[in-house]
């Protein structure tokens, strides 16, 4: 066993489902690294050619992906992974820079839409070019087409997953 494990075997005083084996636990670690990594070079290129944060380029993203570029502010904070009011916070500091605005929800008076402004969307197409960049440098460069294939159905079905131990489709999960 290794020095890991026994430092997790120390740590587990509470039953659990199962345990993960070492080499599970290295691939989580491995994964929590590489998205810290991904996401600092990412951040760090955004702010140094754009002063653009990281979060505030999702928003961005996902509002110009959105149909008229509007979003209710809940779907908004489920798709940037924000509760909603970090979520309100960011679109405050978007709205004072000009890039977001709100508009009441035809739909549901007690709903709010984030709408993308035409200056945000501007930025958003400045910013654009690093981002992609970053993501060719740091991640598409550094693995193979199998890999990169292989990653992407793992984290499509992590994400679409609804947490049982089957996973939605009720297959096992390796």
């Amino acid at each position: 066993m290794s020095a890991e494990g026994d430092v997790i075997d120390r740590l587990d005083t509470q039953p659990v489902r199962r345990r993960p084996a070492d080499d599970e636990l290295f691939a989580w670690r491995a994964f929590l690294r590489a998205h810290a990594t991904v996401v600092r070079r990412l951040e760090a290129d955004l702010m140094a050619g754009h002063g653009v944060p990281l979060a505030v380029y999702d928003v961005m993203v996902q509002l110009v992906e959105a149909p008229g570029h509007r979003l209710r502010m809940t779907d908004l904070a489920s798709r940037v992974l924000l509760s909603r009011s970090g979520v309100t916070r960011l679109v405050d500091r978007m709205v004072r820079d000009g890039h977001v605005r709100r508009e009441a929800d035809p739909q549901d008076a007690r709903g709010v839409l984030a709408v993308l402004t035409d200056a945000g969307f501007e930025r958003l197409k400045a910013a654009s070019p690093t981002h992609l960049d970053g993501i060719t440098r740091y991640v598409v460069d550094r693995l193979s087409v199998e890999e990169l294939q292989a990653w992407g159905a793992a984290s499509a079905r992590l994400a679409d997953s609804d947490g049982s131990p089957g996973g939605e489709d009720g297959e096992g999960c390796g």
